[in-house]
């Protein structure tokens, strides 16, 4: 069966769209990998009509690159396949004019250039299984087999980051953020003095239809936070995610910063993370972890996400620089472990009323894959559900501290224990699918072979 998200419907929407975009001259093409970079091309504006209608042709090994977007030829999806392509096709909802691309960009009605988000299928225009937004799609419709819709939303964390030719990598902190006392918490100072980056970004979430809630100063110097108010539509929510981070870039680009997403961009400063907010719906639209017997079961969600973290923990964490992030008093955990309204464990239940309890999955980094980490979250919420098994009791304090009870078990602490307990995972098969499990095993063991087979410059430094 396919699973082309566009149709009739999609064609209603692009034909409005066009018609309140009459200046329109390009789009550009997305489409997420994996490693949840976005790639893809710039088009004609008259191509929106084939990605709506039939799909445009993309390479299927888009979807077999590593990070650096090198060829892995062990995932089965280069020259050994022919390098066939796929129909990419058009989500609907993901259409939006882009201020950026040209044109002044002042008004909507005049943007000359849009973005769309595609999903992959095969050339039979089947569901293609190392397709990420697939494999959410298959996991949301097992749950509506199930009688239940999932309640999704995401916070966004980034740094901000100016360009100096001087520096070692090329970027710095912008002079703002340089300040000797530049945390600022929570500082409305801070976030004035980047108003214009943070009104362009309200602006074309606003185009795209994103819910973006609070814009928070967070906890290190240059790094911002970006809250998304939930959808009962997981896919929506996760293709929020995707817009979100291109919308904050771009943006970003336009005032002479580089916004980066990057899990631990500095040493000693807290690093960037993508916490998940999730609840079930039940067939009469009511929140399974409301009412009477609601603690129970969200009890038994939180035991099927400890459960299965450690098998997990290369998706929620999918880069080798992403377990930098992990580290004791970071607000990034360490450990599988829970608690009621505390920021240092893995699963958070956050101080919410009965009708809106629900779990904060508090591991993912900000680079990994929307769509692979909440399939991951809602496998391991589900699987909790029909064990009705208990976590272990929950922890109160501080999680990095020694003394305190119930820390849990440790988390992988590099990428190769990571990859050895995904590789034989069960439990990643049911959420990901075999082909994805296995083709995210082969690009990130190509990936550990490319940082082993490089010599930094730290090590030339100290031996030359």
């Amino acid at each position: 069966m396919g699973t082309k998200p566009s149709g009739i419907f999609g064609l209603t929407v692009l034909d409005e769209f066009l018609k309140n975009h009459p200046n329109l001259e390009h789009v550009e093409l997305v489409l997420v990998d994996p490693n949840g970079i976005a790639r893809g091309k710039w088009a004609p504006a008259s191509t929106l009509k084939k990605a709506f209608a039939d799909g445009v042709n993309f390479p299927l090994s888009l979807h077999g690159l590593d990070i650096w977007g090198n060829e892995v030829d062990a995932t089965g999806l280069h020259i050994s396949s022919g390098d066939l392509d796929g129909f990419c096709v058009a989500v609907p909802h993901t259409l939006s004019a882009v201020p950026w691309g040209g044109g002044t960009g002042d008004n909507e009605t005049d943007a000359v250039a849009a973005q769309v988000v595609l999903q992959t299928l095969t050339p039979q225009r089947e569901a293609f299984d190392c397709c990420a937004r697939t494999v959410l799609q298959s996991m949301v419709r097992r749950l509506q087999d199930r009688g239940l819709k999932p309640v999704c939303a995401f916070e966004m964390e980034f740094h901000l980051l100016q360009q100096d030719a001087n520096a070692v990598d090329g970027f710095k902190l912008a002079a703002f953020d340089e300040l000797p006392d530049a945390q600022f918490m929570y500082g409305l100072d801070a976030l004035a003095e980047k108003a214009p980056i943070f009104a362009d970004i309200r602006r074309a979430a606003k185009w795209a239809k994103l819910p973006v809630d609070t814009i928070v100063k967070e906890a290190g110097p240059g790094q911002y936070e970006v809250n998304l108010n939930h959808r009962d539509d997981a896919l929506r929510a996760a293709d929020d995610v995707v817009l979100l981070k291109r919308i904050v870039r771009e943006c970003a680009r336009r005032h002479g910063l580089e916004a980066t997403f990057m899990a631990k961009p500095f040493i000693g400063q807290p690093g960037n993370g993508m916490h998940v907010h999730a609840s079930l719906l039940d067939s009469d639209d009511l929140n399974i972890f409301s009412g009477p017997s609601g603690d129970l079961k969200l009890r038994h969600a939180v035991a099927g996400l400890l459960a299965s973290m450690e098998e997990m923990t290369l998706v929620f964490i999918n880069t080798r620089n992403g377990f930098r992030r992990l580290s004791p008093g970071s607000y990034a955990p360490t450990r599988a472990n829970w608690g009621n309204n505390n920021r240092s464990v893995a699963v958070r239940l956050p101080a919410a009323p009965d009708v809106a309890k629900r779990v904060e999955h508090r591991v993912s980094g900000a680079d990994a894959n929307p769509y692979l980490v909440l399939a991951a979250v809602l496998e391991g919420m589900v699987e909790g559900l029909d064990k009705a098994i208990e976590p272990a009791p929950e922890l109160v304090g501080n999680a990095y501290d020694d003394k305190t009870e119930n820390r849990g078990a440790l988390l992988p602490a590099t990428q190769q224990k990571a990859l050895r307990a995904l590789e034989s995972s069960q439990f990643a098969e049911r959420a990901l699918g075999r082909t994805m499990r296995d083709t995210l095993c082969a690009i990130k063991q190509a990936e550990i072979d490319g940082f082993s087979n490089d010599i930094s410059a730290m090590e030339r430094r100290t031996f030359l």
